[in-house]
């Protein structure tokens, strides 16, 4: 980020957002390549880790969205796991998290990450002080051994400003298809932004390791965002085309004697927007 974005992006400026047809199009170019990175993993037995955090609203599930929108679901996972339960409180605190863990041929998305501890636990008091001290104590350890057992791990801070998080709360409340997404957990956070930036600083500080670094990304712009990211993970995995070569279909079956039965006795889904003579829907 330069120096002039970075200054537009502390306060509050809004650059320019790109096309959306040059969007869609580098968005497209780039889905070719993840195709090909998870071709790479798959055939490799790589184990890969990617974390994605920020705070509410910071677009996190559409970045996971725009990675998995054209992968195998058998071979690229999004973990987004709920609250934990009384069970859970009362295991190792990263136990409910191994289980989510790559296995050879694998990448992981995790929506919100063993990170909720330094995060949002901190903030509203779900944890005491000495769980959080335990947590610092122990997460760069934790993840150097997943490193060391030959997982690939990645970790995104999604950063937004004030005025992007007040602009996107407007969005959820006046949109229908987004009200789903708001909560009194979202509310509470947007009253206690400072204490949340605050976690987040400390956050950085202690758990941003040579082994695991933490990447921040300017997400006050989704498209810009998801590009960016996309972008970065593709470079974080030296990967190679191992894409096959197209194949040719054979010829469709005689089907001989088989005549298809009749159908109208069956229950159709009733045609809402039906075939028009031209393609299109008729009212």
């Amino acid at each position: 980020m330069s120096k002039k974005e970075h200054h537009e992006h502390q306060e509050g400026g809004k650059p320019k957002k790109m096309k959306r047809k040059a969007y869609e199009r580098e968005l497209a170019r780039l889905e070719v390549e993840l195709v090909k990175l998870q071709g790479w993993i798959k055939a490799k037995g790589l184990k890969v880790a990617v974390l994605f955090e920020g705070r509410d609203t910071a677009g996190k599930g559409g970045v996971i969205k725009r990675i998995t929108y054209r992968l195998s679901p058998r071979v690229v996972r999004v973990v987004a796991l709920p609250a934990p339960t009384e069970r859970e409180k009362s295991q190792w605190y990263f136990q409910r998290y191994v289980p989510h863990l790559p296995s050879a041929g694998e990448m992981v998305l995790f929506d919100r990450s063993w990170y909720n501890r330094a995060g949002v636990e901190r903030v509203m008091g779900f944890c005491t002080d000495d769980q959080l001290a335990e947590f610092f104590a122990t997460v760069n350890g934790f993840e150097l051994a997943l490193v060391r057992s030959g997982t690939i791990l990645i970790k995104y801070w999604l950063d937004i400003n004030e005025d992007t998080q007040d602009a996107r709360f407007e969005q959820r409340l006046h949109d229908p298809r987004k009200r789903w997404k708001l909560s009194p957990m979202d509310l509470a956070a947007r009253s206690r932004w400072v204490d949340y930036s605050l976690a987040r600083d400390a956050m950085l500080m202690q758990t941003s390791t040579v082994h695991a670094p933490w990447y921040l990304v300017d997400a006050n712009i989704k498209r810009h965002a998801r590009l960016n990211v996309i972008t970065h993970l593709l470079s974080m995995i030296p990967y190679e085309d191992l894409t096959p070569e197209p194949l040719e279909l054979p010829p469709r079956q005689d089907t001989g004697d088989y005549k298809a039965p009749d159908l109208s006795a069956y229950d159709w889904v009733p045609a809402v927007y039906p075939r028009s003579a031209k393609g299109g829907i008729r009212q």
